[in-house]
């Protein structure tokens, strides 16, 4: 009997950790895909192009991790996340790999394990020409309503260090930026990076506060107590530093929208930063 109990969980198809169940790096290998959660509407991070496809900074590294462990990186399965929805997919083994533009932060670390680093970045205000938010203390009153997109860590900061200033939540990315352009809001709070290439794509909107808040880090996630993908990750990390691959995706997917002179100030290469 305890041989076949035995037997039983070698071939069963999750391991169990921290936070529930999740898929084994064999069973992965076995199954022929991993399930990497990506943004469908965070361009150029993680969006879905007009042919369909997967496109961005995240999904171009994604690939080559199917590439590395699966030997083709069209066995990267991608699974569309929101900002809410990234804990949960992860906690309910919806996903292998959460590479969602998903920022490192205490609270977080409690529910998934972060992996090194690929990504640094700062918050930001973008707001209209016609009426610029210059400073934070313009928000407070006066009716002014700051957007912000649910779950992510603009949220978290402004209801922790600003209760007096009213949040306009939404879902999507697409649902924020429609917000401020119909002036239903005075000024969007998001990652610096993911408004400085919106506001360059559509005139008359410009982010008048670049960085606040002090710098934080972008990193993949995995399920709580997957130790042994998240050691393959941090190895992927480290090999690929070597070879300077995070450079080489902001080339092919950032260099057009911020230019070189952005590079030092995002790509954490080889999960050490700078």
């Amino acid at each position: 009997m305890l041989l076949i109990a035995a037997l039983t969980a070698c071939g069963s198809k999750e391991a169990t950790g921290a936070s529930g169940k999740f898929n084994s790096i064999e069973q992965i290998k076995k199954n022929g895909k991993i399930r990497i959660g990506v943004f469908a509407d965070k361009p150029p991070f993680g969006y879905v192009d007009a042919e369909g496809k997967n496109q961005g900074f995240d999904v171009y590294i994604a690939k080559q991790f199917a590439k590395d462990l699966l030997g083709d990186e069209s066995k990267a399965e991608f699974v569309l996340v929101d900002a809410a929805s990234r804990v949960a997919y992860s906690e309910s083994n919806k996903v292998d790999i959460i590479m969602a533009n998903f920022t490192v932060t205490d609270e977080r670390k409690e529910k998934v394990d972060f992996a090194s680093p690929y990504m640094k970045l700062s918050f930001g205000i973008v707001s209209p020409d016609s009426a610029p938010i210059t400073d934070i203390e313009q928000l407070k009153g006066k009716g002014n309503k700051l957007i912000v997109a649910k779950g992510t860590t603009a949220e978290t900061y402004f209801t922790k260090n600003y209760p007096n200033i009213e949040l306009l939540k939404f879902d999507q990315y697409t649902e924020i930026f429609a917000a401020l352009k119909d002036h239903r809001g005075a000024a969007i709070a998001n990652d610096n990076t993911e408004l400085i290439a919106w506001a360059k794509s559509n005139p008359g909107f410009t982010v008048t506060i670049p960085e606040f808040g002090g710098q934080d880090t972008i990193a993949p996630a995995v399920a709580k107590g997957n130790k042994e993908l998240l050691d393959w990750i941090n190895q992927e990390l480290d090999t690929l530093g070597q070879k300077k691959f995070i450079h080489e995706a902001y080339k092919a997917t950032l260099n057009s929208v911020y230019g070189d002179g952005f590079t030092d100030q995002l790509v954490v290469e080889g999960g050490k930063i700078q």
